[in-house]
């Protein structure tokens, strides 16, 4: 089974540049294979992905 959206195969020199920008702007940054798209939710349905969040200590992110 695949699972999509998978984690981007990165060259050194990629990682460098997307870990230097993680430090300017003190964020974790994700990079994906394949472009991808955040799912757009009602608010009822965001709140039924937060409440999750919530109930499992986990970040979730919903994407299409």
């Amino acid at each position: 089974m695949k699972v999509w959206p998978e984690p981007a195969k990165l060259k050194k020199d990629q990682i460098a540049k997307i870990q230097q920008l993680e430090k300017e702007l003190d964020v974790v940054l994700v990079a994906f294979q394949k472009p991808t798209s955040f799912a757009d939710l009602s608010p009822e349905q965001l709140k039924k992905v937060q409440n999750l969040e919530k109930e499992l200590g986990l970040t979730l992110l919903a994407m299409k």
